[in-house]
Order: structure tokens, then sequence, then C-alpha cells
């Protein structure tokens, strides 16, 4: 298997397992699991494929990335009582999906338009668009909402892969530096609390105050 199909496969997979913990916050039935594992886990991957014209999406090509999806919720619904606190185990799962789906992302982008601007923009969107669905489904606060830095972090992995692609590096190398970059950041952010300033203006005036 080659090194973009198994980070396909793990993004796939990671992120599920963190639909299926946000259905067991939610003390949801084995259906609940298994919808919010499989929407997590192919949200970000058929977003990319619609915006890049891919037709039929990934997972329908190809339905062993919804069986994946439906094993690991089978899996989470009878595990998910072992671990003291889903939210921060949701969440580190949620970095190492992000890591393998940004690369995944990238490369499909780049591979479809050659574009190294798309292929940023498609791993950002890939890595991301998954867990925002899982959050505004789930009623979870939403870890793009949160302070430490989370785009970003697919941002690094996509421009590293993008990058190093460009300077000729072997695909391997490339996609496994770009994981390790995107988690590095996204587990710093979740470690020591990394945060860009933020917005520090007075707030917006009400529509009902404004002459």
């Amino acid at each position: 298997m080659n090194p973009i199909l198994a980070l396909d496969y793990a993004g796939v997979a990671v992120f599920a397992a963190t639909g299926a913990l946000a259905a067991s916050r939610k003390q949801l039935d084995i259906i609940g699991f298994l919808f919010l594992a499989s929407v997590t886990g192919i949200g970000g991957g058929t977003f990319r494929d619609l915006i890049l014209g891919a037709a039929p999406v990934f997972w329908v090509k190809e339905p062993g990335y919804i069986l994946v999806c439906a094993a690991v919720a089978v899996v989470v619904f009878f595990t998910a009582h072992l671990f003291e606190s889903r939210w921060k185990v949701l969440l580190w799962l949620d970095a190492v999906g992000l890591a393998a789906y940004c690369v995944m992302g990238a490369a499909k982008g780049l591979a479809a338009t050659g574009s190294p601007t798309v292929a940023i923009v498609t791993g950002i969107l890939t890595a991301t668009f998954g867990g925002i669905l899982r959050d505004l489904l789930a009623g979870e606060p939403s870890v793009l909402l949160r302070p430490e830095v989370y785009v970003t972090a697919a941002m690094a992995g996509s421009g590293t892969f993008t990058l190093l692609m460009a300077l000729g590096f072997p695909l391997v190398a490339a996609a496994l530096i770009a994981f390790a970059a995107a988690f590095i950041v996204r587990g710093g952010a979740l470690k020591y609390g990394w945060t860009f300033p933020s917005y520090r203006s007075k707030p917006g005036r009400r529509p009902e105050d404004i002459p």
C-alpha cells in the first residue's frame, strides 16, 4: 500500500473514531455511532472530491471506506467507557486525523490540478471539514473555534508536503515529514496552548444601535 493511500485510510479511521466518541458523549445508540463515525470519517474527503470535480467521490468508488467507519464505530461503541476523558482522547485523535488528512488532501489536489495553491487549500479543507461536521451534528464545542491553533496545523502539513514535492523529495519522505509537521503544530497547541493573538478591538455594535 502506498503511503498516500495508507494516510487516507488512517485519516478516515481516526476521524471516524472521533465521531463515534462524540456519539458516546451524547449517549446515542449504535445507529447514532455509525452515522457520526461515517459523516466524520468521509466528510472531509467528500468535500474535497466535490470541489475537485471528482465523480463519483472516493467512497462510492471504494466502499471499503464505509466499512472502515462502521467497524470503528462498533469498536468504540463497546470500548468508549474505558477512557477516563473521552473529550481529550477525541482531541488527540482529531490531531492525528488532521495530520494524515491534510497530506492526503494536498496530494490529491496536487495530482488533480498541479497547482500548489489548490493543493494547500484542498489539504486544509480535507483535514478540517469532517471535524466541523462532527461538532456541529453532535452539538459539541467546535474545534475550529477553540483558542489553540487548528487550521494552521493543517496548513503547515499541506504546505510542507507541497513544498517538499516541488523540491523533488520522494513521495514517502514528503508525506511522512508533512504528517509530522502538522501533528507537531496541533499537538503542541493542545499540550502547550499555542495560539495567535486574538482580536482585541471593541465589540461590534448591535444593529439597533446603528443610526
